[in-house]
């Protein structure tokens, strides 16, 4: 089989045989043309009047499967639209592999196609280029790993996919058993215990191209089942392990035809993040940081702002852009957050309903500040940070401020170790239990809200593309770990028994990362929907409409599963 988007006018002369897919014919009378698909691209085939096979090219309707057998030769009209279109083939010879009906959406890049028809019909829709390319660019991403990982000593090794329930944050996946009563398996959230478990065992260096499941509300860049590239290894330090995983993102990114660029990754710790851009995933494409007004404008004497936190972001030269209804909008924005929002704005003078209450000298500061057509951001309270960090990404949306910039990496550090949930009224770890404090057992027993960890995450134009720690290999380090998460010995033992005994028999320093695949090959594939880039993806609501799962089992399947 030939891959016939290859094809130029270099080949002209050759007999050739095509295979595809019917894109679509053109009866011009005295010519017809069709133009023949496979994953390579386009190419056209000529029948003049007389031609012999003529009335049966005709019959043929768009995306019925034929091969053909002629000559390349030079077009009298060119399309320089596509890589073939100085070519095209005379005919000799056309089979027809299979007839197709009328399809149900258009096989091409701009369908018309509602998303849920397209996902119905996933397999006429993976016919179209953008989703074969996305498919593409996630291989190339598979084989980068491999090729940068097997040099340097790692082994590819698998992990189980049927397992114990540990939970590990989100909802498990279950499988109920049949030859056990009333127990279940289930779906690994992360391989985290067995990479562990296989540093115990001394192997070292490990990866694995890992599917993981989550039973967990869905938004486009989530999927009850995803795809996670995920690396342990013994005695190395977090600096070692953060240039390899620095390393890896840029073998990537080469292999996949969009280098980063030379200079390293920034490296950011969480308060750092948090502070300059509101977020522990920053986009750093842009400008926009956050500045602390507290010393400017905290003795303003209104009551929402004396003794708050007052953080802000100067847009310079946007006034016109920033209309009134946009900045109402920034303030619905975080109408959750319980932070008062404000703007000042300058033209000829500065208005915003802050401005009768700025004494002259803050008037003057501001004034000195800001230049004609800027617009002050500010938002006050304990979460103003998370509040600009929201409205920063909105800006870069509204101002289109990210247009053709270069890809921007960031690993970010420092991470606290545990993080306190009002609602439930009880802590819990920001990454893992099983992550690395930066503190000894007494810190972990007497001041554990002032814990940070070993952990980091790769941040990629605003994405946590991966994350990973240095864990735990002291078990009386683990127990106190777990006892400030409020899990008794008995309990931990319950969960993580085979883990717990594992750590009495010796255990390496060691520690890892995991990349998200599908993040990943969004970035490259330039698109915000995780289901662009996952061949058969599930809905938002975690159902699978081409194959119409979940769906129910009979009776019988019940009975074997103990299942009533």
């Amino acid at each position: 089989m030939t891959n016939h988007g290859h094809y130029r006018l270099s080949d002209a002369g050759k007999t050739v045989m095509v295979q595809g897919f019917v894109q679509k014919k053109r009866n011009l009378g005295q010519l017809l043309f069709i133009d023949l698909r496979d994953r390579t691209g386009i190419i056209q085939l000529a029948f003049d009047a007389d031609h012999p096979l003529r009335s049966e090219a005709e019959s043929l309707k768009n995306e019925s499967v034929i091969s053909a057998t002629g000559t390349i030769v030079e077009r009298s009209s060119k399309n320089p639209s596509i890589p073939t279109g100085e070519i095209e083939l005379s005919i000799d010879a056309l089979t027809v592999h299979s007839k197709a009906e009328q399809p149900p959406m258009l096989i091409q890049d701009e369908t018309d196609a509602l998303e849920e028809t397209r996902l119905k019909y996933r397999y006429l829709d993976l016919r179209r280029p953008v989703l074969q390319n996305n498919l593409i660019i996630r291989h190339k991403i598979m084989q980068a790993v491999r090729s940068f990982l097997n040099p340097t000593g790692f082994l590819e090794i698998e992990t189980p996919i049927l397992t114990r329930s540990t939970p590990e944050g989100a909802r498990d996946y279950v499988v109920p058993s049949r030859l056990y009563d009333g127990d279940f398996y289930a779906l690994p959230q992360s391989p985290q215990i067995f990479k562990q478990l296989l540093m115990v065992g001394g192997l070292e260096k490990y990866y694995q191209i890992a599917k993981c499941f989550r039973d967990e509300d869905l938004r486009k860049d989530r999927q009850p089942e995803f795809t996670q590239i995920d690396i342990e290894t013994a005695f190395l330090s977090e600096d070692d392990i953060t240039a390899m995983a620095e390393g890896l993102v840029r073998h990537i990114f080469k292999e996949a035809g969009e280098p980063l660029a030379d200079s390293p990754f920034q490296r950011l710790t969480y308060l750092e993040a948090m502070s300059q851009y509101g977020s522990d995933k920053p986009d750093l494409r842009f400008g926009l940081t956050l500045n602390d007004y507290a010393s400017l404008l905290g003795d303003i004497p209104l009551d929402f702002i004396q003794g708050k936190k007052i953080k802000g972001i100067h847009v310079e030269g946007e006034n016109t852009a920033l209309t009134r209804k946009v900045l109402d909008g920034f303030k619905d924005l975080i109408a959750d957050l319980n932070v008062a929002f404000s703007f000042i704005k300058k033209e000829d003078a500065l208005s915003g309903s802050l401005v009768k209450h700025l004494s002259d000298a803050q008037s003057d500061a501001i004034n000195q500040t800001l230049n004609a057509g800027d617009t002050l951001i500010l938002a006050i309270g304990e979460k103003a940070d998370t509040a600009l960090g929201r409205i920063r990404l909105a800006l870069r949306d509204q101002l289109d401020l990210v247009h053709d910039a270069p890809h921007a990496a960031a690993i970010i550090t420092d991470w606290p170790m545990f993080e306190y949930d009002e609602e439930t009224a009880r802590y819990y770890a920001t990454h893992h239990p099983f992550t690395l404090p930066k503190g000894d057992l007494k810190a972990i027993q007497n001041h554990p809200e002032t814990l940070m960890s070993h952990a980091y995450d790769v941040v990629i134009n605003g994405h946590e593309v991966g994350g990973g720690s240095l864990r735990i290999h002291d078990a009386q380090i683990q127990e106190a770990v777990f006892e400030h998460l409020g899990l008794s010995l008995d309990e931990a033992k319950e969960r993580f028994g085979f883990f717990l005994d594992a750590m009495r028999y010796g255990v390496p320093p060691h520690g890892g990362i995991a990349f998200g695949l599908d993040r990943l090959t969004m970035i490259l594939a330039h698109t915000d929907n995780i289901r662009d880039v996952i061949a058969f993806p599930k809905t938002s609501s975690a159902q699978d409409l081409m194959s119409e799962a979940p769906g129910p089992i009979s009776n019988i399947q019940k009975k074997e599963l103990h299942l009533k």
